[in-house]
């Protein structure tokens, strides 16, 4: 049912079809209408200042034109209007008022500080700063980024910038078709769900209308034709309704307003298409709104209207104990009324339905009265702490295409509202999961989630949560815990995966350092180089500034990655501290001690008897570094043990065949490691830790798995290992699968 910009109908035709998008305004009408308009959301504001502003913006922008052939000062005072009907205070009209100016006229900013001050020239700042980026594919992304930092400094720049899409949406009969279609997709997918997510009803429904008349006029002006044809039988119908209610509410003594609910054309068209209703099931769904003085009153009117029609089961939804994402509050419950017809009907309290028409606006209205024009900041940011949370994560997101499908993602998900174990409700999108809830209630509980409980049963960490969850997540004690790459192909909520993703990141680039580091270490030892005053001298700056990185880490993390080779280091530094020393003399490369040949690759030396085949004991697979012990077995050399090992006990009885033994490993040295893994079992566990083995290329030789009674899992491995540096870093990636609370070498059998 989409139609194309390029099928769109010529301008006269849509003039015909749709109305609205042909305004226009009275310039001088207009000026009283916006000072009557603030004086009565603010009767002691500061007028002045908005008189001023209009007599700078008027002058600034004289001789210029809209394409409808207006005076380009509607614009900004049409914008102003909107503003002040939603009841944002003097500031914020001056500041719509001079929206442009910066922009388009040769008004400086500093000379609008200067004129009527710093806060009202952050506004227009913040609002010209949006539309600036202007280049390739990125340009829509790019703005909407900077308008997501933007409000999160004032949360007033996004509300101007809103009212100036309304208002230039009421005129877009005056664009060329294809063009007003883009912008109508645009506003569709950013601007309305942002004015959602804010709360503000009375723009969201209008850009939402609007969009729909201009990229499918046809279908607009049919179903508003539709709607004109059953109002009279509707009206009659929606007052025998609310006489009903009245007359429950005189009963109960209840001071209180009953009103129809008018039905929004984009969402019947919404209805129609994605649930493939008809029409008349759609607007024979008679809606009311009751509005009362207290929450008491509330609950009381729903009690009666319960007791007069019969409620649907399962429709009752209350938004006074849980509000809405966006702050709303109000009881939702659908009844059997008169002859049979559904009836939707909203209870709340009059602050209730100025938040949920107004929003964010309803706030600064309130905050601004009380403040004498300064905002309360803590209470904003308590209200809207979304905002705060949207900043956060555009931070974290490099890529604009990412960053703004995110954003539609983040804007337009439905949620659902699961509690902590102390009651504290968390707002997550739908699908989401126990890691979505951790990374929710903060980014060091979710690195560290290991298992989780909903409403007191263990659960796996990739199950979806419904609203009414009770959710308890277990953390690991391990200070080198981290979250699972798997997770990212299960969690749902943008902050969760960004922080994932962030954790990778820099987790690698630590270990990228390490190996970078242990690289150069192991090639300058079998070069015979002086380790210790190389790897101490200032000449590492210097090679990383010739290899153009910005510090010495950097340059390690090339290495360990693979970008640069360990050799062209070495060459670099030992080139440069022969230059620093040619006046001392040549550099002290001391030799190193030759080891004479040794039976096997076992990486351990017998003192006195080198062409010994020597064997590393299977019991307690000793490793570089433990302390060991030989025993000179019959026809099979000498085999080594651990010293702690519990066979060594009874190999003492026979002193005379104990032999002294060292570690010489060599680059060709293998060594058996056992490890014990203890996790809470759970469906993929020894998958998920064969998988973190291999992808640490270890070669493992033997495993037993076995499950308590009280689903622990424990699983016993046997691997080849070449490098005893590698094991740390083997261990610290086990324990960071999901549900391994401990992981550790097995030293004896």
């Amino acid at each position: 049912m989409t139609e194309t910009a390029s099928a769109a109908p010529p301008p006269s035709s849509l003039r015909r079809l749709v109305p609205r998008i042909f305004s226009r305004a009275a310039r001088r009408d207009d000026v009283d209408k916006l000072l009557r308009t603030v004086r009565t959301h603010h009767p002691k504001g500061d007028l002045a200042i908005i008189e001023r502003a209009y007599a700078v913006a008027d002058k600034a922008h004289d001789g210029q034109k809209r394409q409808s052939g207006e005076p380009y000062i509607t614009h900004p005072l049409a914008v102003a209007q909107i503003l002040a009907e939603l009841g944002l205070g003097p500031k914020a009209i001056a500041a719509a008022l001079l929206h442009d100016t910066v922009e388009d006229t040769g008004y400086p900013l500093d000379e609008l500080a200067a004129d009527f001050g710093d806060e009202v020239a952050m506004l227009v700042d913040g609002v010209t700063k949006l539309d600036r980026v202007k280049y390739g594919d990125s340009a829509q992304a790019e703005t909407v980024r900077k308008m997501i930092v933007a409000m999160s400094k004032d949360i007033r720049v996004l509300l101007i910038k809103l009212a100036d899409r309304l208002h230039n949406a009421r005129t877009w009969g005056f664009v060329p078709p294809h063009k007003a279609a883009k912008k109508a997709t645009e506003t569709l997918e950013i601007y309305a769900p942002l004015a959602h997510r804010l709360g503000i009803q009375a723009i969201k429904s209008e850009l939402e209308d609007l969009s729909f008349a201009v990229m499918h006029p046809k279908l607009y002006a049919e179903i508003e034709s539709l709607v004109k044809q059953r109002t009279p039988q509707r009206e009659q119908y929606v007052q025998n309704v609310i006489d009903a209610v009245d007359a429950d509410l005189r009963e109960l003594r209840v001071r209180g307003r009953v009103m129809g609910r008018p039905k929004q054309l984009y969402s019947v068209y919404q209805k129609m298409v994605v649930r493939g209703r008809e029409f008349d099931d759609i607007y024979d769904l008679i809606g009311i709104r009751i509005l009362v003085g207290t929450v008491r009153d509330c609950y009381a009117v729903l009690g009666a209207i319960h007791a007069r029609w019969t409620p649907l089961p399962g429709r009752f939804k209350d938004y006074i104990a849980t509000p809405k994402f966006n702050l709303y509050q109000s009881l939702h419950t659908t009844v059997i009324g008169p002859g049979g017809r559904t009836v939707e009907i909203q209870i709340r309290t009059h602050e209730m339905h100025q938040q949920a028409e107004f929003g964010v606006a309803a706030h600064w209205k309130y905050k601004e009265r009380m403040a004498g024009g300064k905002a309360d900041a803590k209470a904003v940011d308590a209200d809207m702490a979304w905002i705060a949370h949207i900043s956060d994560w555009q931070a974290e997101t490099a890529d604009p295409g990412e960053f703004l499908d995110s954003l539609r993602f983040e804007i337009g998900a439905k949620e659902v509202y699961v509690f902590t174990p102390k009651g504290r409700v968390v707002g997550l999108p739908t699908g989401a999961t126990p890691v979505d809830f951790a990374y929710a209630v903060h980014t060091e509980i979710g690195h560290r989630t290991m298992g989780a409980k909903v409403n007191g049963r263990l659960v796996p960490l990739e199950s979806t949560l419904q609203s009414g969850d009770v959710v308890e997540v277990f953390t690991s004690k391990n200070p080198d815990a981290g979250p699972s790459q798997d997770w990212l192909g299960f969690v749902k909520s943008t902050r969760a995966r960004n922080k994932i993703r962030g954790w990778f990141t820099k987790e690698r680039r630590e270990e990228a350092i390490e190996q970078g580091k242990d690289s150069i270490a192991r090639a300058m030892r079998r070069q015979n180089l002086p380790l210790q005053r190389l790897m101490s001298q200032d000449s590492f700056t210097e090679v990383a500034r010739l290899f153009h990185y910005e510090d010495v880490s950097a340059l390690y993390a090339a290495v360990g990655e693979g970008h640069v080779s360990t050799q062209s280091v070495i060459e670099k530094v030992t080139a440069l501290v022969s230059v620093e020393e040619t006046n001392t003399g040549p550099i002290d490369i001391p030799v190193g001690r030759s080891r004479a040949p040794r039976g096997g690759d076992s990486g351990v030396l017998v003192r006195g008897a080198p062409d010994i085949l020597v064997k590393l004991a299977k019991c307690c697979t000793p490793v570089p570094g433990d302390e060991i012990v030989g025993f000179v077995t019959r026809g099979s050399g000498v085999s080594v043990h651990r010293g702690d090992c519990t066979n060594v006990k009874a190999l003492k009885e026979e002193p005379d065949r104990l032999i002294d033994v060292e570690w010489a490993p060599t680059t060709k040295s293998v060594f058996l490691v056992q490890i014990q893994v203890e996790a809470l079992d759970r469906s993929g566990l020894l998958s998920d830790v064969t998988r973190v083995l291999s992808e640490h290329h270890v070669n493992i030789l033997s495993a037993t798995v076995s499950t308590t009674n009280d689903r622990l899992a424990l699983s016993k491995f046997v691997f080849e290992m070449g490098d005893t540096v590698h094991l740390d870093r083997v261990l610290n990636a086990v324990r960071r699968i999901d549900a391994v609370y401990d992981v550790y070498r097995v030293t004896s059998s």
